[in-house]
């Protein structure tokens, strides 16, 4: 009984010894699926030397949308990305209760020609360039810059958080106030080349180089740029002093039947001695900091700054950046009051206020809030009458002398038009947008007085209501409230072309005019 009992487990056992004999040998791989990020970069030999240390094979399959779709986990055991935060915010469901673990950081930093951060340098007023610094440059055209599409890459919406936090000027995470206004305009100005993706983008860049002149990425990337021969000049690496996003290429577990292998591959990915070869092959900071850092990593990274936590303020950032690949234009038409009441300090703080949107306001918040290359100005003079009309486009300091120019003739004396100087730059407003439909534009009308000739309050808004809707529901006005204004006027022209007043109390219509700068 007992030898006709083993028999049939004999046999199992020669069966399975001879299946594996046929498979090649003992196979306890584990096998698993991982949806990577394009900016991953993980090189084959040290995949190789994971599996066969750790009996874990990873499977990657790189996807360009890895960062900005929700991970199919009846396709994936794992996700390897730059970052996951995005995913955080747009899908919570999807990533609540995922283990993360952080394999390596690199920060997004600027990479700019040597002879354009000598220009960017000579001009800013610390000893550190900041993101105000670089988005100064951008609107005057020194810094044309290529930057991966944010709507779809990592580095890309980091970036963009990156500077929309430095103009911000809080310290904290974006809230939607941050950037319901926002000062990226002259920034995106010097956006000369984009791609979809990272590694894209750092793969074009060579063969653009007489287009753009720095290129905002990981610092990684600038480093193998730098180390690849195919520059004609090598890029200075900025780390701005305001702070910068770090990804940390965090391996996701989206398949809990998998932890056991899980924590076997991030515990050896962790390993010094991995982290060591990580660094040299990608030239990524490592995580573990016991590993000394390479001599190229050992710069200070600088403040951290915080991400958004709102899905909210990320989009209104998209929204707002728009189509990089798609140049845009704007245009903002001032409509100042030059009655006599403008005379003497007022007169002065209005010439001192476009002074300093020209660039002479050294201050970060004046640096994002400056005129930018390709804008166009339109200022409109007003007094018991509209007196005079200067449509200047940006080149260059000519075309804001001119400007200047035209603002210094304030104060001429009589009456004050109010509505009839409004329904003037409305229709400034509508001949812009019939030429070019995609134009971006607003009304900005500053007074220091009631209104007591011209067109009254309600003819105005009948004229409004009869304009075009490409016009009466885009172009906002924003009421400068300056002295002995009708505040409950300006709130409600506000208010019903979609922008909002803002008060210059004292000395302060520099302020003013920086606070309203790029809304649209």
């Amino acid at each position: 009984m007992r030898r006709g009992a083993g028999l049939p487990a004999l046999c199992l056992v020669l069966l399975a010894a001879l299946l594996t004999a046929c498979s090649g040998g003992g196979d306890d791989t584990v096998r698993l699926r991982v949806l990577a990020g394009p900016d991953l970069a993980v090189p084959a030999p040290l995949l190789a030397e994971l599996k066969e240390e750790t009996g874990v094979d990873l499977r990657l399959d790189p996807r360009a949308d890895a960062e900005t779709k929700t991970p199919d986990r009846d396709r994936y055991d794992l996700a390897w990305l730059s970052s996951d935060r995005y995913l955080r915010l747009t899908d919570k469901n999807a990533t609540r209760g995922v283990q993360r673990t952080p394999t390596m950081t690199s920060p997004v930093v600027v990479g700019l020609r040597p002879d354009v951060a000598r220009q960017v340098r000579a001009r800013a007023p610390g000893p550190r360039l900041t993101w105000a610094d670089i988005a100064d440059a951008a609107a005057t055209g020194t810094v044309r810059f290529g930057m991966a599409d944010p709507r779809q890459a990592g580095s890309g919406l980091a970036a963009l958080v990156g500077v929309a936090t430095a103009a911000a000027g809080t310290g904290a995470a974006l809230r939607p106030g941050d950037v319901s206004c926002d000062r990226l305009r002259g920034f995106r100005s010097g956006q000369t080349l984009t791609a979809a993706t990272g590694p894209a983008l750092v793969d074009s860049y060579p063969g653009h180089q007489d287009e753009a002149n720095a290129l905002i990425t990981y610092e990684s990337d600038l480093l193998a740029l730098n180390a690849s021969g195919r520059l004609g000049h090598r890029l200075e690496i900025v780390r701005p002093e305001d702070g910068t996003v770090l990804a940390d290429f965090p391996l996701l577990l989206l398949n809990p039947r998998h932890r056991a292998a899980y924590d076997k591959v991030t515990e050896w990915l962790r390993r010094d001695a991995v982290q060591r070869q990580i660094m040299r092959h990608t030239l990524r900071r490592p995580v573990s900091t016991t590993v000394a850092r390479d001599a190229r990593l050992r710069e200070p990274v600088g403040n951290a700054l915080f991400y958004p936590d709102r899905r909210e303020v990320v989009d209104m950032l998209l929204a707002d950046y728009g189509d990089p690949g798609r140049r845009t234009t704007n245009q903002v038409v001032f409509l100042l009051d030059s009655s006599g009441s403008m005379r003497g300090a007022r007169s002065a703080a209005l010439r001192a206020a476009f002074a300093g949107l020209s660039g002479a306001d050294p201050s970060a918040s004046g640096r994002f809030t400056r005129f930018h290359r390709g804008e166009r100005l339109t200022v409109v003079r007003f007094g018991e009458r509209v007196l005079a009309e200067r449509t200047v486009t940006v080149t260059g300091p000519k075309d804001l002398t001119a400007l200047a120019d035209a603002v210094a003739r304030s104060g001429q004396g009589g009456a004050t038009a109010l509505w009839s100087a409004l329904d003037h730059g409305y229709r400034i407003a509508a001949r812009a947008l019939a030429d070019d439909p995609g134009r971006s534009v607003s009304v900005v009308l500053m007074t220091d007085g009631e209104s007591n000739a011209g067109l009254s309050y309600e003819e105005f808004v009948r004229r409004h209501r009869a304009l075009p809707a490409a016009v009466r529901d885009t172009v906002p006005a924003y009421p400068v409230h300056v002295g002995e204004a009708d505040a409950r006027d300006l709130r409600r022209v506000a208010a019903g072309t979609g922008g909002r007043m803002v008060r210059a109390a004292g000395s302060s219509l520099s302020e003013a005019f920086k606070e309203i700068r790029g809304c649209h």
